[in-house]
């Protein structure tokens, strides 16, 4: 499961993939990334425990399969698909991925901070909530939120309530059409002293030489 660098400094993350992703189209969508940071991160992945219905698959167009497709919570439970846009009043699912997250945080702690994309990055600002909150199964010093949006569901609005102090570096891509900037930047609003790295390209990781100074400084914060 372990993906990256060693060392003594080296810190761990474990990252949470995006809808319709798992744990291995992760490893392979962020290895550029892994490239970036080996010797400073390692990255470490977990599976959504939700399997995504076929019939959303195939109606899919903007977030294309990738690996055995899962996601971290439904927006329409009955059909068991999810849209970042739909404001729906209740969801399923999120207590599960909690479950799973925790135990990941038990079985491969000490987890340092929170990788998130997509789907994955709003997870981990729900984390980073109930982190504050003080819940002991979450550990960690930082979040890094790739294309993160803050969910519509009206039984999550409890999680935006207060200001999230964990601090934060929140990645937007100025073309993204699954997730717009400006999605990225409302959540990035519940954040307090948010820090950004804005790119001009769209819905993935990006890792250019100027990218990876970016985030090796934010990591620099937290080195042991």
């Amino acid at each position: 499961m372990a993906e990256g660098g060693s060392g003594p400094r080296s810190l761990r993350l474990l990252c949470l993939h995006g809808y319709r992703q798992d744990a291995t189209s992760f490893r392979a969508r962020s290895g550029a990334l892994r490239k970036a940071l080996r010797g400073r991160a390692e990255l470490l992945t977990v599976d959504a425990p939700h399997v995504v219905a076929a019939r959303a698959v195939e109606a899919s167009l903007l977030e294309p399969t990738e690996g055995n497709g899962r996601s971290w919570w439904f927006s329409s439970p009955q059909e068991r698909t999810f849209s970042a846009l739909e404001e729906a009043s209740s969801c399923k699912g999120l207590e599960e991925s909690l479950k799973a997250v925790a135990e990941a945080f038990a079985e491969y702690g000490p987890i340092d901070g929170l990788l998130g994309f997509s789907q994955g990055a709003a997870l981990t600002a729900i984390v980073c909530a109930l982190k504050q909150r003080g819940d002991p199964r979450f550990q960690f010093d930082f979040a890094i939120l790739f294309a993160g949006f803050k969910s519509q569901a009206l039984d999550h609005q409890i999680y935006y309530q207060e200001p999230i102090q964990v601090p934060s570096l929140h990645v937007l891509g100025e073309t993204d059409r699954v997730i717009s900037a400006e999605m990225s930047q409302e959540l990035s609003s519940k954040f307090t002293e948010p820090l950004f790295l804005t790119h001009p390209g769209g819905h993935f990781i990006p890792a250019s030489a100027a990218q990876k100074k970016t985030y090796l400084e934010f990591l620099d914060r937290f080195g042991k």
